[in-house]
């Protein structure tokens, strides 16, 4: 009589215990329904969603739901992210593989690039491809390689660092529309560009030499520069010079050629006169200082005629324009 009552108190205990576990089990499943149903989000994160194979991508910011153990969610960041060529983003040490590149002229050169990048596409960037910041850094190592390769060496380390950037920016956002990852490339960047450890100091020696020759090349086009233009400038006054020599020969001759014309003319209608005019003309112009008296006896002519020259005669003054006569 007595095992009758003590079973049935052992089957209430059992009773009890699987109701308080089944309670524990059911609060369990709410709260973690309740955790698996709610989620939250940064203005730079998206979630994608799938639901039954069918994805839908959220970016409301804060508080978001889903049907729990049915709809799963992946968070993606949207913010710019970077990753380096080169070096270690984090340390800042060199990491030669990825450096180190060959020029068209044959000379080695050590390389790096920083890049950024965005995630625009969610979607794609999950599914598309397993590892789509892979895909990315590979891409980025071959057009680098690809133009720095058809580069010379001064190009690469002076002034084609513009060019060379612009150009693998060029063509690894194209790739990367082509090949449609989900992923925007936003900037390329050389951080830096140098010829190796171990040819440094003989680069720097050729260097220096260039730069010498270009400075002392630029010291003779800035001499020339200056003799050039003071060249030209007594060469245009000579030519200046001759030209007005010129022009008052010309103008001489023709002078001395009407004179003889008109001596002429004068000639052939008093040819006497024109003759003793030329002879005392020639006397006087050989004998400047001189006065020249002719006479035939009883007339005397002073040469040169002094025009209103005066003649004192005791105390009377007389005044002849062309001859005297004693």
């Amino acid at each position: 009589m007595e095992n009758g009552p003590r079973m049935k108190e052992g089957q209430n205990a059992r009773n009890i215990v699987y109701s308080v576990i089944s309670l524990v089990v059911i609060l369990l499943f709410i709260v973690v329904a309740i955790f698996q149903s709610v989620y939250f989000l940064n203005e730079d994160e998206f979630a994608v969603v799938t639901t039954f194979g069918k994805t839908e991508v959220v970016d409301e910011t804060g508080m978001n739901f889903k049907v729990p153990f049915v709809q799963y969610k992946k968070v993606v960041s949207k913010a710019v992210k970077g990753f380096s060529v080169g070096y270690d983003l984090n340390t800042g040490e060199s990491i030669p593989k990825e450096s180190f590149m060959i020029t068209n002229d044959y000379n080695f050169v050590n390389i790096d690039f920083y890049f950024e990048y965005q995630i625009v596409d969610p979607v794609k960037y999950i599914y598309s491809s397993e590892e789509p910041e892979v895909i990315l850094k590979n891409l980025a190592q071959s057009y680098i390689r690809d133009t720095v390769g058809v580069h010379d060496i001064d190009t690469v380390l002076t002034t084609g660092k513009l060019e060379i950037q612009t150009t693998v920016e060029d063509l690894l956002r194209n790739r990367l529309e082509k090949e449609d990852i989900g992923i925007m490339l936003v900037n390329a960047t050389i951080q830096d560009s140098e010829p190796p450890t171990e040819v440094a100091s003989a680069f720097k020696g050729v260097e220096d030499a260039k730069q010498s020759m270009e400075t002392a090349v630029n010291n003779a086009k800035a001499d020339a520069n200056t003799r050039i233009p003071e060249a030209e400038a007594k060469a245009d006054k000579i030519t200046k010079d001759a030209n007005a020599y010129k022009e008052s020969r010309i103008n001489e001759a023709e002078g001395q050629v009407q004179r003889f014309e008109s001596l002429y003319a004068e000639y052939l209608n008093f040819p006497y006169i024109t003759k003793q005019r030329m002879f005392f003309e020639t006397i006087e112009d050989l004998l400047p200082n001189m006065k020249v008296y002719i006479t035939d006896g009883s007339t005397q002519t002073l040469l040169p005629l002094e025009e209103f020259s005066s003649i004192n005669v005791g105390n009377q003054t007389t005044t002849d324009s062309s001859s005297v006569t004693n």
